[in-house]
């Protein structure tokens, strides 16, 4: 399996398939996930000539169960390592959930050259607490409710996450699929309680503000009105402000994990951004 070694010795497993000469799409996964939560874009933009990249966060999935550097700017980091080792250039950078606080940080440091477009899907920025700053936030209280459902049992959390909000199978009426359930789980699992637990601080508390704010490239910012994870009003369009070169697509009825429930329309919108 590849790897690439970062300068603190952490291994970060990667995904690396298609052609080398074709222009290549970046996928950052959400919190507490691997790159195999992006196989049905993976699948569907490799048959359409792109050379298709995704990697697992440090302490995530494959990659090296990290107790320290589980903070954006590491993250970040780490992704500038993967890039410089890979040579990529132009390319297009997708981000879902906490992913795509990854990809703004990135994105808003990257290397001349590096970087051709951004993809914020459900993402995080510009951030996801509350406070004076941020009124319309999720209290702190919820993102330590996590904290400790993690502790206290993280396989019984890992189920009820997938099971209820993640995928909006708690909506009545949804088509719920207990393979989707089950891959949920077993992508969290695979990964570290340590690095889990410290994510949670990162997705909730970073503000990227700034990041959005020194971005130049084209941005699709794509959000699900009836995302229960990431709140649409406080994230999606308020994103979208802060870019220099920001659009916003909203998808009535979808939830979080939309790259899943309804790939069709997203890698068909998708396809539509790298193109135009």
């Amino acid at each position: 399996m590849p790897f690439i070694k970062t300068t603190d010795g952490t291994e970060i497993f990667y995904k690396d398939w298609g052609p080398l000469d074709a222009q290549p799409v970046v996928f950052h996964h959400g919190w507490p996930l691997s790159a195999d939560d992006w196989d049905a874009q993976m699948m569907f933009f490799l048959d359409k000539g792109y050379r298709v990249i995704a990697h697992d966060r440090r302490g995530h999935g494959r990659s090296s169960q990290t107790w320290q550097g589980n903070e954006m700017d590491t993250y970040a980091a780490d992704v500038a390592t993967l890039t410089d080792a890979l040579n990529l250039k132009n390319a297009i950078h997708v981000g879902h959930s906490t992913g795509g606080g990854e990809v703004a940080h990135y994105v808003a440091r990257a290397k001349p050259g590096r970087v051709a477009k951004a993809v914020l899907i459900g993402a995080v920025p510009p951030i996801m607490v509350k406070s004076d700053k941020n009124p319309g936030g999720l209290p702190l209280e919820v993102f330590d409710g996590f904290r400790a459902a993690l502790v206290a049992n993280r396989a019984q959390f890992f189920l009820d996450v997938p099971t209820g909000p993640f995928y909006g199978f708690n909506r009545p009426g949804a088509k719920v699929s207990q393979g989707v359930i089950e891959n949920w789980w077993r992508q969290g699992m695979m990964g570290a309680a340590k690095a889990h637990y410290d994510c949670i601080k990162a997705f909730s508390e970073t503000d990227f503000t700034e990041d959005l704010q020194r971005i130049t490239v084209p941005t699709l910012v794509m959000h699900g009105d009836d995302d229960q994870i990431v709140p649409y009003a406080d994230s999606a369009p308020l994103s979208v402000k802060l870019l220099k070169h920001g659009t916003l697509k909203t998808y009535a009825g979808f939830p979080h994990g939309m790259c899943t429930t309804h790939p069709d329309v997203i890698n068909a919108d998708l396809l539509e951004f790298f193109l135009d």
